[in-house]
């Protein structure tokens, strides 16, 4: 059967406008300006172009800036990524100046963070570990950490979750580095450093000294602290930085819990940090909490570069504030 050949579409009568009467999302008003030699970290943030992540990564700082100057809550909830990457330091240092109010680890937070505190590293190299059966097998740690959880899980107090009872043990100690550990300077400044365990995913959960039981107590004293603070969210600033899965759910169940209890829970800030875009994170932090007030953004990209850049524009903008 022969086919009817198509006529080609004839623009001549198309309708057209003048450009300059269009709305256009882009002028030049959001146009980069190039950087210069001595200029400050505000200023190189403000010239980045106010557009799409960068416009989204000025928003964030500005949010924070403002929850710190209004008194209202700035909550980090972290995997443990960021601490293996050198980052222990920026957060005791946001918590020392007090910008953050609550941190909230996973399990594998706690151990990071003890080995930094405790000799200086951390991060083994688990391929070539695991070959041979030692993955995971350092007995200081283990025994450390696990004893530090039953002696909190043995107090007879719901304020001792997992995340006081290592860190008063790492404020306690002669440990060298301790300066550089985000436990133990909760438990100097009074900031709730919770910890939230999922069984048989952290290295101390393989050695006999582990006790689910004392996990459990302590790591629920925590989900519990953990939602006192989100109850208290609203207006302030919420990070999900390096938590694909945990801190998500967590967040998720507090945000839950709280309203339930008559905590509005509202017009809040929720920013996920991440190496990509994962459905819990964007749906748990960004998404579903911030539905009818509030606003949530993603920022991508490494968290070494990412945070530092994040938490200098936070600290350039308080200062300049208050000069």
């Amino acid at each position: 059967m022969k086919k009817t050949p198509i006529d080609p579409l004839d623009p001549s009568g198309i309708r057209t406008y003048e450009a300059k009467s269009r709305i256009s999302k882009v002028s030049s008003a959001n146009l980069a300006r190039p950087p210069k030699g001595g200029m400050t970290v505000s200023e190189f943030i403000d010239g980045l172009p106010n557009i799409l992540a960068a416009g989204d990564l000025k928003s964030v700082i500005a949010a924070v800036q403002e929850a710190v100057r209004g008194g209202k809550p700035v909550i980090f909830s972290m995997g443990a990524h960021s601490i293996k990457v050198g980052l222990g330091p920026l957060i005791v240092d946001l918590m020392e100046r007090g910008v953050v109010n609550h941190v909230a680890l996973n399990g594998a937070g706690i151990i990071h963070d003890f080995e930094m505190a405790y000799m200086g590293s951390t991060s083994e190299d688990v391929a070539e570990a695991l070959s041979d059966g030692s993955f995971g097998m350092a007995r200081d740690t283990a025994d450390v950490l696990n004893g530090a959880i039953a002696r909190g899980a043995a107090e007879n107090d719901e304020h001792m979750g997992l995340g006081r009872a290592v860190g008063e043990m790492i404020e306690n100690s002669d440990m060298p580095y301790r300066s550089h550990s985000i436990l133990g300077a909760g438990a100097r400044l009074g900031i709730p450093v919770t910890v939230h365990v999922a069984l048989g995913t952290d290295i101390i959960h393989m050695h006999p000294s582990a006790s689910g039981a004392d996990i459990g107590i302590t790591s629920m004293r925590d989900f519990y602290l953990f939602s006192a603070s989100v109850a208290k969210l609203s207006g302030g600033v919420y990070f999900n930085i390096g938590s694909a899965v945990i801190m998500p759910e967590v967040f998720l169940k507090a945000v839950a819990l709280a309203r339930n209890l008559g905590h509005p829970v509202e017009g809040f800030f929720s920013v996920n940090m991440d190496f990509m875009r994962q459905y819990r994170p964007h749906t748990n932090v960004v998404t579903r909490p911030t539905m009818k007030s509030g606003r949530g953004v993603n920022l991508i990209g490494h968290h070494e570069i990412m945070l530092p850049l994040v938490c200098a524009g936070i600290i350039d903008g308080l200062e300049e504030r208050s000069r």
